[in-house]
């Protein structure tokens, strides 16, 4: 494992869009403690962000993964212009020459998908650490290390991601392309899942969500929900409008198991495609 991950961050090493865009996204990663400097005044109005509760433990572990995963299109990039360059720069016909097999070949990828997202886990849980106990009003230690699932999901969420764009990066080639096509992918299930809640507008909406949830992109956004409406002071103002935000929150294993199938998936198919190709 650590020689096929020494050749994969060997080549990283050397490629300067990839170490852009890795610094990119952490410096984003980072960001997140600029949220607590979101402070302005509306008269006697006096609103400070950090106070609302969103770096109180556990709620911050929530509300961290969730704003962290919107950064993951940057790693993204990486991952799939990393396979585009193997066969521009015929590294990855070199590296079979070389005797490496196919699928030492992919294993190498994969490895390269589970330490960015083991290291974007890591980074956001001693970020989340670290401005909790600087604003959390709470810091007793059952409940600062309550809800770690979401760390779990995290995790889980990036791999499953990541192995999306290396099976796109490894059937398209380019990597513009390769972008193009999960964008293309993206709407596609909204747009199916548009017509689904327009199907069943005058049944039950679960459906909807128990259909959509094998979907590959829907079934990762389902393992770390929107936090926001989970914030007591917006459940409040809603109770106060008579409207009710009531959901459930909980990470839940087929939820996991549901993306780690289709991590699996992509990753054999990469292998299979590879296999099959003349290259």
């Amino acid at each position: 494992m650590l020689r096929l991950l020494n050749i994969e961050f060997h080549k990283l090493k050397h490629n300067r869009a990839s170490k852009v865009l890795s610094i990119i996204y952490f410096a984003l990663l980072t960001s997140i403690a600029l949220i607590a400097a979101v402070k302005f005044d509306i008269g006697p109005i006096k609103f400070h962000l950090a106070e609302q509760g969103i770096f109180n433990f556990p709620y911050i572990w929530h509300f961290n993964t969730f704003v962290a995963s919107i950064f993951k299109f940057f790693l993204l990039l990486v991952i799939v212009s990393m396979m585009a360059n193997e066969y521009t720069n015929r590294t990855l016909k070199q590296n079979l020459i070389d005797g490496l097999s196919k699928k030492e070949f992919i294993l190498t990828k994969f490895y390269t998908v589970i330490v960015f997202a083991l290291i974007s886990t890591v980074f956001v849980f001693v970020t989340s650490l670290i401005l909790g106990y600087i604003y959390s009003d709470y810091d007793e230690f059952s409940i600062v290390f309550s809800d770690l699932g979401y760390l779990v999901a995290f995790f889980i969420k990036l791999v499953g991601f990541f192995s999306f764009g290396l099976f796109v990066g490894i059937l398209i080639k380019r990597s513009a392309f390769a972008v193009g096509a999960l964008v293309i992918w993206f709407i596609g299930e909204s747009m199916i899942k548009g017509y689904l809640h327009w199907r069943f507008r005058d049944g039950d909406s679960s459906d909807v969500g128990e259909i959509m949830q094998f979907f590959p992109l829907e079934s990762m956004s389902n393992l770390i929900k929107e936090p926001f409406t989970r914030l007591s002071a917006v459940q409040s103002v809603a109770k106060q409008i008579g409207e009710d935000l009531s959901k459930d929150f909980s990470v839940h294993w087929y939820q996991i198991a549901i993306t780690l199938v289709w991590t699996a998936i992509f990753i054999y198919s990469s292998y299979k495609i590879l296999e099959k190709r003349d290259l």
